[in-house]
């Protein structure tokens, strides 16, 4: 970088000065619009210049024919100082100015360091000692140290290399002193500015990008946009990123299917021929240059741009008839280009068939919707158009649609009867009688080309009225018709049948018979309700609203006629009706006052039949005394229920013995359990069966058994037998006689606060009775006879050899079930 300082004067002046590409045509730029440089490298004021006095500092930048930067050039401009007149007219000596010019700085300077920058120096320096000190960020304030300046020469140096995508520049103030600190010069702006390098590689935002066309695109057809950015700085030919595709896979039609607009990185088609079906998609190497593109300067990255191929429908379907229709279409699967629709367009006036797509194959099968009747139509020839759903893309020369013809031949098989009217429905009047003729319900068969017969049966009949003739169909009754049945809805009875012909295999039809009958009074009203309750005063309580149900129905019913019988006279002397609509009426007393009781009261109700029905029916009327609210009282019901004076006060008497008798009771458990608190024992004296020796009879023994002692088996009365006996001849399982311990005598009555000690006493008396049971001795039994019939014991013998079934012992009763348990092997282990 070379720097030029040349005086210009006042008006236009120019200043040469030698580039380094003088053997190339050179152009020139000015950064400064004040300045112009010519072809020659002169440079022009293009303004008035003539009041400046401050020095001008610009760049100029020289280029090559082929556009690529040869250097850049920073201009200084300083201009003579004038001697100005003062206002005596005198000629006096101005001040030099305390003016630093912007300072520029490469950035990435190799050094070495410290380098100086700049000498500020002031104009009293000759005269007075003067410090120089420097303020600001990248001096005393973070970025610290990277510049200083020497405080006696005033020289300013940078102590490192400067980045300037880390900061492009600084703002310091420069500051003059004497050596007492007194301020000689007021503080000036030093900018210092960091001159970019083309250090950095333009950087793509993604290394992949991906876009999409459609196929068919004409050329010039924008596809998508790579973006590549440069650090450096963008005014300059260092940050301006310029794009070029490297490569294309696949080279299908051809290798530059693709172009991109080196300024902005958008990629579009620049021939056509682009297929779907060929190249479903394209893989673009994109490179990104700065220095606008050069390869000698710049530095470049790549990235990749993945170009997808969008299908439209430039193939028409075409359709293959073999078991249906076999679809082909080359466009993109399962999109709407590639969906078949079909159509019949011919062959099926009646509308008897559908095509079904398949959704995952694209086939069609053909599929009847509407039955088909052999007899009428044996044969179709279907006429079936496909198409895709959507429209064939414009300027493809071929058809939009696929056509083929189906024939198709209508198989006859047995047809079920047909009943011609069904349901078929007839109106009678009710009470038809038994075995009358209602209709005859005959069916059709279908098959005309064949001859069949047809027998008829009854499927479902709910009242069991009606019987059909198996041969030619005719139904009768079984039994009277009758409205008011159960099995009646809203007067319709219905009931189906059966029609089977005799074909291979048999068909059957079914057919459903509705017999309306039309209603005939035939039923009496009955009176509604049957009982009611009237005060015995007729000023009190409130009259009796009575109706009447009919199960015949409109016009054979209501409005209704209330009427009391003549007979018995009672019925029109103590009562009288009153018509209040032509449904209900009243029934109230005729006169003041009526003994309370059950009254019976005949009413004769008539409906409005032709010729209408009467019906005597009977209210049982419940007359009782009322108190004023109109309510009948508790004894006047009492009374109405035909209870006497006598049966009242017998019913009183008898509620008050129960009661009595509850309360007794209740008092007798109260006082049983107080005393049942107050005693110990558990049970009562009475059931106190301890230290009792119940002594029973014995029974002789057998025949066999006779001649045995007795005496043996009995409780003795004394020892004496015993202790006469020598001395050691004695039974070793007899009781030892010695000194018999003495037991605590118990009280004939027990008193129950003394139990507790007596069970005490006793208790220790026994464990220190030697005598007291069991004996440690062998037990001996005498000799009991002979002649018994169940034999020697010791003819119960085993055997360890074979094996002998105990079963029978489960016979023998709960007293043999141990030994069952164990020999019988019936037990549980």
């Amino acid at each position: 970088m070379q720097k030029f300082s040349k005086s210009v004067p006042i008006k236009k002046q120019t200043v040469k000065f030698e580039t380094c590409q003088q053997k190339e045509e050179v152009s020139f730029e000015s950064s400064d619009p004040k300045f112009s440089i010519g072809p020659d490298g002169s440079l022009y004021a293009e303004q008035d210049v003539t009041n400046l006095t401050e020095p001008i500092q610009f760049m100029v930048t020289a280029r090559d024919t082929r556009k690529c930067i040869a250097t850049d050039v920073e201009v200084l401009i300083t201009f003579p100082r004038q001697h100005q007149r003062s206002s005596s007219n005198g000629l006096r000596r101005q001040k030099r100015d305390w003016v630093i010019p912007p300072i520029n700085v490469p950035e990435n300077s190799r050094g070495p360091f410290p380098q100086v920058l700049v000498r500020i120096q002031s104009d009293q320096d000759k005269e007075i000692e003067i410090r120089y000190s420097i303020t600001g960020a990248g001096a005393d304030q973070p970025p610290n140290d990277i510049y200083i300046i020497d405080p006696v020469t005033g020289k300013m140096s940078v102590t490192k290399p400067l980045d300037r995508e880390e900061r492009a520049s600084y703002h310091l103030r420069a500051h003059a002193v004497d050596i007492n600190g007194n301020q000689m010069e007021p503080p000036i702006d030093l900018y210092i500015y960091v001159i970019d390098m083309n250090d950095n590689r333009p950087e793509f935002k993604n290394q992949v990008y991906n876009g999409s066309v459609a196929e068919v695109s004409k050329p010039g057809t924008s596809v998508m946009q790579v973006t590549a950015f440069d650090a450096d700085d963008s005014t300059t030919a260092n940050g301006l990123v310029h794009y070029r595709i490297l490569s294309q896979t696949p080279h299908i039609p051809i290798p530059n299917m693709f172009t991109i607009n080196g300024a902005t990185g958008e990629i579009s088609t620049i021939a056509s021929g682009i297929d779907r079906e060929k190249v479903s998609q394209y893989a673009i190497i994109v490179q990104a240059t700065d220095m606008e593109g050069s390869l000698n300067f710049g530095l470049s990255n790549t990235a990749t741009a993945l170009i997808s191929i969008t299908d439209i429908n430039d193939n028409p379907p075409d359709v293959i008839l073999f078991c249906g229709f076999t679809f082909r279409d080359k466009d993109q699967p399962h999109t709407p280009n590639w969906n078949a629709v079909y159509r019949i367009t011919g062959g099926d006036q009646m509308g008897h068939f559908a095509i079904r797509t398949d959704e995952i194959t694209n086939d069609g099968r053909v599929v009847v919707v509407k039955p088909i009747d052999y007899e009428r139509n044996n044969a179709f020839t279907l006429m079936v158009v496909v198409s895709n759903q959507a429209h064939l893309a414009s300027g493809i020369p071929s058809s939009p649609s696929s056509s083929a013809a189906v024939a198709i031949t209508v198989l006859d098989i047995n047809e079920a009867p047909v009943f011609p009217s069904n349901p078929k429905i007839i109106r009678f009047e009710e009470g038809v009688p038994a075995d009358t003729t209602l209709a005859t319900f005959a069916a059709l068969d279908p098959d005309r080309f064949i001859q069949q017969t047809i027998r008829y049966s009854k499927l479902t009949d709910p009242a069991n009225w009606l019987k059909i003739n198996r041969t030619n169909g005719r139904i009768t009754t079984t039994a009277v018709l009758d409205r008011e049945s159960p099995y009646m809805k809203k007067n319709v009875y219905e009931a189906t049948f059966l029609a089977v012909d005799n074909g291979s295999p048999p068909a059957t039809g079914t057919g459903t018979l509705q017999i309306y009958l039309i209603d005939v009074n035939d039923n009496v009203p009955v009176l509604v309700p049957q009982e009611a309750l009237v005060c015995e005063r007729s000023r009190h309580g409130y009259p009796v609203n009575i109706t009447a149900s009919d199960l015949d129905s409109e016009p054979n019913a209501g409005p209704y006629v209330f009427e009391l019988p003549s007979y018995p006279s009672s019925a029109r002397r103590n009562w009288t009706i009153s018509r209040l609509n032509g449904n209900y009426a009243q029934l109230k007393l005729r006169i003041p006052y009526l003994e309370a009781g059950m009254y019976r009261v005949p009413i004769l109700v008539s409906d409005s039949g032709n010729p209408p029905l009467s019906n005597t029916s009977v209210l049982k009327v419940k007359v009782c005394p009322c108190d004023e609210n109109g309510d009948c009282t508790v004894i006047g019901a009492v009374t109405v229920a035909g209870l006497g004076t006598g049966a009242i006060i017998t019913i009183l008497i008898c509620i008050i013995i129960l009661l009595s008798m509850v309360l007794f009771f209740v008092v007798w458990v109260k006082r049983r359990e107080k005393e049942r608190q107050t005693k110990p024992l558990l049970i009562d004296p009475e059931d106190d069966v301890r230290d009792n020796i119940l002594k029973y009879d014995e029974e002789g023994g057998g025949e066999e058994d006779q001649d045995y002692d007795l005496s043996q088996l009995q409780q003795p009365e004394s020892l004496d037998h015993i202790m006469s006996k020598p001395a050691g001849v004695r039974r070793v399982d007899e009781r030892p006689v010695i000194l018999e311990s003495q037991y605590p005598v118990r009280p004939t009555v027990p008193h129950p606060g003394d139990i507790g000690e007596f069970i005490i006493d006793g208790l220790r008396a026994a464990d220190n009775d030697p005598t007291a049971p069991p004996y440690d001795s062998l037990l001996v039994f005498d000799y009991e006879g002979s002649g018994s019939t169940a034999g020697s014991v010791s003819s119960l013998g085993s055997s360890s050899s074979g094996e002998q079934d105990y079963d029978y012992l489960n016979d023998w009763g709960p007293r043999f079930k141990k030994l069952a348990d164990l020999y019988g092997g019936g037990g549980e282990d």
